[in-house]
């Protein structure tokens, strides 16, 4: 009973540790060729250390059991030293162990260093900031922020960067950890053969909302993308200037309080604002992280959390710079406004 009280801390680790794969953040299920050659150096790693294990176990329970002190025999066992054949067996195998180890350790890494774009190639200038992330797809003249939309079989490039202090940029299902260094452009590679939704995280402590910096990367087909593109490259003029009256009256409390650091179309925003909102009504959640369909509090009244995040974000988000609009500053009527104009912020059409 006594040992068992002092495996219990452990237990509890164990179980907090197996929260960590609520959001899906494995990379024990590869979804790319970049996260399969990782997923297979973890595989490679696991098996050698395993047989080193299991052999060392073995010899050791040999030893215990073959020269055990027997009942009634005191002798002395006779000592010798220095083995020249055992000397260089355990000196071989560690090596050949390493060479097993180092070969495709080698390869991989040369094959993932490969970041040079090609006529194929999509190349996407990763920004992280506190505490979200810019997207910008340098070819194709646009801006994405948190939702980043890339084409099946397709080569991606990254080129990461980062606008304040480190953060690190990672998408296990598809691909490493790589950091956004100031100052610095690190690249990596990926490629999504199947559509889908894979969550990204930041994964160096920038800040104090760093363990809220996530992000989606949702791979569509070409077509799909293409659309997505065009749609963010050209947008409707709804979004500019709805044809709904509520609407319009949301767009024009949105160009005088959140202009200065959000685009929509192309208008509006700056190089240290927020994420470009132009297909904003089509993420998946708020800020990276708030369902949409959650409600919170404000002022002792019940509001969405899309409200509640405008009015209170620092409530959200600690840290961030988005600044607070409270009913001193958007009434409820023009805040009724601009939730209406907000969710009318979308490139592609609803399936």
């Amino acid at each position: 009973m006594k040992n068992l009280w002092r495996a219990l801390p452990f237990s509890f680790i164990l179980l907090f540790l197996a929260g960590c794969g609520k959001q899906n953040l494995s990379a024990l299920d590869p979804r790319g060729p970049v996260a399969e050659m990782q997923y297979s150096l973890i595989i490679l790693s696991l098996l050698i250390m395993i047989f080193v294990i299991v052999v060392v176990a073995a010899i050791y329970i040999y030893v215990l059991v073959r020269f055990r002190e027997k009942p009634g025999d005191n002798h002395i066992p006779k000592q010798v030293e220095g083995n020249k054949n055992l000397e260089i067996i355990w000196t071989a195998i560690p090596i050949v162990l390493l060479l097993i180890l180092a070969i495709p350790n080698v390869m991989d890494t040369f094959t993932l260093a490969e970041t040079e774009p090609d006529e194929d190639s999509l190349v996407i200038e990763v920004t992280g900031h506190q505490f979200w992330w810019e997207f910008e797809y340098t070819d194709l003249g646009i801006t994405a922020g948190q939702d980043l939309y890339i084409p099946t079989d397709t080569r991606i490039i990254f080129d990461l960067e980062a606008s304040d202090v480190i953060h690190s940029f990672w998408i296990p299902a598809l691909a490493g950890k790589q950091d956004n260094v100031p100052g610095i452009t690190n690249s990596l590679w990926i490629e999504a053969p199947e559509e889908g939704v894979y969550q990204g995280k930041c994964t160096e402590l920038c800040g104090e909302s760093h363990w809220l910096m996530d992000f989606k990367v949702i791979a569509v087909d070409p077509d799909t993308f293409e659309a997505w593109a065009q749609g963010m490259a050209e947008p409707s003029e709804e979004l500019i200037e709805p044809a709904d009256e509520v609407a319009a009256e949301g767009r024009e409390v949105y160009e005088a309080n959140c202009l200065a650091c959000h685009a929509v179309g192309g208008e509006g925003g700056n190089p240290q604002g927020g994420p470009d909102l132009t297909n904003f009504a089509e993420r998946e959640v708020i800020a990276g992280f708030i369902e949409w369909d959650a409600d919170t509090e404000y002022d002792g009244e019940e509001v969405s959390a899309l409200e509640g995040w405008l009015r209170e974000p620092q409530e959200y988000k600690p840290g961030n710079y988005m600044p607070a609009f409270g009913h001193e500053a958007i009434d409820e009527d023009e805040m009724a406004s601009l939730l209406e104009y907000l969710d009318t912020l979308r490139v592609l059409d609803d399936e």
